[in-house]
């Protein structure tokens, strides 16, 4: 069955980074490319980097969504710069320092007007007032969910408690890093415990409609495939008003996944 319309967006084209680092210059019209195609709808924004956008040499309209990895003194920046580009920001992406309190952070982030800002939920103590904020100023959560290194993965339970406290709180997230796969693996090379982007989207479903977070973690350690699939068919497009999308440095693998999965038609792939 075709489930077009529940993927509609949830790709963010994170080419240019790890472990893809495509070239700008290539990931550009790449991006251009994977909008035109039979699966256009699912792609969501092309991921830069904020420095990126000094080099973005753009000649057709672009959906950018911008991370920042000098935190949020970067945004007035890519504020200017997106307004001399033929751009539409549909993100501002920032994580916390280390050092930084949740009151000021969050007061950095006021000029950023109608521009949706995601804020990287921290693995500290700052995390329940991070979404508590986010749900008084509008902004939304990010998740890691991977990295180059093991510990940069949070186990079933850490990302159970943080999908949880969002829905709960009426925040709408994303994820970023890891989801290389629809499914819960273990990585062949490096022995990484990886979360599936369909396990993600069962356990927002679930969350949704009052699963508390040890009910979250079965879904998020599922490794069948095809009883993933059969969960994720029958799940309301409204979930994806609480997991928004992810990041992929690949975008025809997710599409493929989803086709081989049964959940979207073979012809989107054309």
């Amino acid at each position: 069955m075709s489930r077009v319309s529940l993927f509609d967006g949830f790709l963010d084209d994170a080419a240019v980074f790890p472990p893809g680092l495509k070239p700008l210059a290539q990931a550009v019209p790449d991006h251009v490319k994977h909008h035109s195609s039979g699966y256009g709808a699912l792609v969501g924004p092309l991921v830069l980097a904020a420095p990126a956008l000094a080099e973005l040499d753009a000649t057709v309209p672009l959906e950018l969504a911008v991370t920042a990895p000098g935190g949020p003194a970067q945004l007035p920046d890519v504020l200017a710069r997106a307004a001399d580009l033929p751009v539409r920001l549909a993100g501002f992406e920032v994580a916390m320092p280390a050092d930084a309190g949740v009151a000021e952070f969050f007061a950095a982030l006021e000029v950023a007007g109608d521009v949706p800002v995601f804020v990287e939920v921290p693995r500290d103590s700052r995390r329940a007032e991070v979404i508590a904020t986010c749900a008084k100023t509008g902004h939304q959560a990010k998740f890691r969910t991977g990295g180059v290194r093991a510990q940069l993965y949070p186990d079933e339970a850490e990302l159970a408690a943080g999908i949880a406290a969002v829905v709960a709180a009426g925040v709408p997230f994303k994820a970023t890093a890891g989801l290389h796969h629809a499914v819960r693996n273990t990585d062949p090379g490096t022995g990484f415990e990886q979360h599936g982007f369909l396990n993600l989207l069962a356990a927002a479903a679930a969350a949704r409609e009052g699963a508390a977070a040890d009910r979250l973690v079965p879904l998020l350690a599922e490794r069948d495939g095809a009883r993933l699939a059969a969960l994720v068919s029958e799940v309301d497009t409204g979930a994806r008003e609480s997991f928004r999308s992810f990041g992929t440095c690949s975008i025809d693998e997710p599409v493929a996944e989803l086709v081989e999965l049964g959940l979207l038609a073979e012809g989107v792939r054309a």
